[in-house]
């Protein structure tokens, strides 16, 4: 009994236990970490939430037009006249006027594009790489208003001396100088793809006795194939969401052509002159502006699926 009692005595004199730094530092860094997780997972959702705003403010604002024009007419009509005292919401016009001037971009951008992603990744040297890849990225970085106005007072007076009936406005001279403000990044990004294909395969078709040009179209291109058409489609992707350059030189009218002679009007550059203030806040005809930028917002979403379904087809694991 008096060594139980001795016993509870020693303990009872023992100083309390405290926890060692080690632990502690242990615990403080683990809270940083989850702050800094927390940090990050509302950065990720900055984007995230933005996204969901955007199709909420479009669907919704897309749902009050449509309960006052038919989806059939909006899809079929083949006029574009909200401001005219019998308006009429076709969207065909600013559809053609869109696919048009990309399709013209595009005759530009991917061959020469890809041209240039050829020569830096295969032929240009150390040098030269170092010179011309930052003047392509300084390209991509001109703000579309002065490429709109380039194409107004430069390249479409060139036309119209080549074709002396052409007009003043027309999709033809936009799509060409949207197909310049393109190139850097079909360029930059299909280099990149073809700069990431091991060294093993040049060395290996050089030592079969092929010539860089052989290896480059025979060999690197089909390997890369899948960020070349990446860039592809990031390349359509820009073009049909364009905006200042259709708008200054383009014309603004929705003419249903596909004839890119003609002025025409883009789905952009009708969002961009509604928001100038020509119809009144609330009216169907502003209220056409969201119904037109969800067919925008669908269409490149379709070119975003297209484009991961042809990475996930023609991707290549080295």
């Amino acid at each position: 009994m008096r060594e139980t009692n001795s016993g509870a005595a020693a303990l009872m004199s023992q100083p309390p236990l405290t926890v060692s730094d080690r632990l502690a530092r242990k615990a403080l860094r683990n809270f940083k970490e989850r702050v800094i997780e927390l940090l990050l997972l509302g950065a990720a959702s900055v984007s995230v939430l933005t996204t969901v705003g955007i199709i909420w403010v479009l669907v919704s604002e897309s749902f009050n037009f449509f309960s006052n024009v038919s989806i059939w007419s909006f899809l079929t009509d083949t006029m574009w006249t909200p401001l005219f005292a019998e308006p009429r919401y076709g969207i065909l016009p600013l559809l053609a006027g869109t696919l048009t001037t990309s399709m013209v971009a595009l005759v530009v951008a991917i061959p020469l594009g890809t041209t240039i992603a050829i020569y830096l990744s295969e032929f240009a040297r150390p040098a030269v790489r170092e010179v011309v890849k930052p003047f392509l990225e300084l390209l991509g970085g001109i703000p579309t208003i002065v490429y709109g106005y380039f194409a107004l007072m430069v390249v479409i007076p060139l036309l119209q001396l080549l074709i002396p009936d052409l007009s003043g406005f027309n999709m033809l001279g936009a799509g060409i100088v949207m197909g310049i403000a393109i190139i850097p990044y079909v360029s930059s990004l299909a280099e990149d793809a073809m700069r990431a294909v091991p060294m093993s395969m040049r060395e290996g078709s050089y030592a079969m006795g092929a010539t860089k040009l052989q290896t480059a179209f025979r060999v690197i291109f089909p390997a890369a194939l899948s960020g070349i058409l990446s860039a592809y489609i990031l390349g359509i992707s820009r073009a049909v969401g364009e905006t200042m350059i259709v708008a200054v030189a383009a014309g603004m009218q929705p003419n249903f052509t596909v004839n890119p002679l003609e002025p025409a009007q883009t789905i952009s550059a009708y969002i961009v002159q509604v928001a100038l203030g020509d119809l009144p806040h609330g009216s169907i005809g502003y209220q056409s502006i969201f119904a037109a930028g969800l067919s925008l917002m669908l269409m490149t979403l379709a070119l975003n699926l297209v484009g991961h379904v042809v990475r996930r087809r023609f991707r290549e694991a080295y």
